[in-house]
């Protein structure tokens, strides 16, 4: 075994230990059938994406904690639809494998994981009596091609960004009194079991990075900008604003002008942003994708 191989099964071997020590199981660990409080938020207020707006001065409490629910309810929907695309992502690298090591069974443990985080979400989803919510269609035909053929420190990249933004959001939220605490407990499981994951793929990508080419290194920037673009872009269905007689278009394009929305999105961004450039998969030419979803 080559010390590279080594070394990745020393990481394994800590992240598979913590796996058994710290892992939860929402059908055990969350109270489905507790009332939801009706003066309680889903999510911070000011990180709604019309806060600030015409729009939100128009609303009244009660349709502002209305329009939480939905927007925490689309958020957790496409991270639901972004942990499957994770767990096709690891069976295909799991593939190739030796099954024997830890490095292999750590990534199967975290199918595992995933697994269940998607189904904690969609029944969170349930729970708030919400419809359904997701991404595009051209981001669900795009990610099928992602899937299937992604791989290297792109792959990873695009991981962290997706666990990263989502992690800042709900890190803000799990020990917040004034926000719903089914979403609490929910949020609390994630963050614990996601920092395994995070671990894992920070260091694929410090390990696979320094082999590239510079041209190599250019197409996984281009891949990692384009994915972090897409996942951002789709977190607010913009369906949400029917729960509060706003009209969809109009919700959006408010949303996408708002000044507090994009400061919303570069505070997400702001843990996984500084790693991914001193990794060197951000920069050049595909730096310009970065900003236009104000990430950065």
């Amino acid at each position: 075994m080559g010390v590279e191989a080594q070394d990745r099964d020393v990481t394994a071997a800590r992240l598979l230990k913590s796996s058994a020590k710290n892992s939860y199981d929402p059908y055990v660990d969350i109270d489905w059938t507790a009332p939801l409080a009706e003066d309680k938020a889903y999510m911070p207020l000011e990180r709604v994406s019309l806060y600030g707006t015409d729009l939100w001065a128009k609303l009244t409490p009660e349709q502002r904690i209305e329009l939480s629910k939905h927007e925490i309810a689309s958020i957790m929907s496409v991270g639901l639809w972004f942990e499957i695309v994770l767990m096709h992502l690891l069976a295909r690298y799991v593939f190739d494998l030796d099954a024997r090591t830890e490095h292999a069974q750590y990534a199967m443990t975290e199918i595992g994981d995933e697994t269940r985080h998607s189904v904690m979400f969609a029944r969170t989803a349930d729970r708030l009596g919400v419809p359904r919510y997701g991404v595009p269609k051209v981001v669900h035909r795009a990610a099928k091609v992602f899937g299937a053929t992604a791989a290297g420190p792109s792959m990873f990249a695009s991981v962290l960004v997706a666990e990263e933004t989502t992690d800042r959001l709900q890190r803000s939220m799990m020990d917040d009194d004034g926000i719903q605490p089914l979403i609490r407990s929910v949020n609390r499981i994630h963050v614990v079991e996601e920092a395994r994951h995070v671990r894992f793929a920070k260091e694929e990508v410090l390990r696979e990075t320094p082999k590239l080419s510079k041209a190599a290194l250019q197409r996984h920037r281009l891949r990692t900008a384009l994915v972090a673009f897409g996942v951002i872009d789709s977190m607010v269905d913009p369906r949400i604003y029917r729960s509060v007689g706003i009209d969809p278009r109009a919700g959006r394009a408010a949303a996408l002008a708002n000044p507090h929305f994009h400061e919303t999105r570069r505070w997400m961004a702001e843990k996984i942003v500084p790693f991914l450039r001193e990794a060197g998969l951000i920069g050049g030419r595909s730096e310009g994708i970065w900003r236009r979803a104000h990430l950065i």
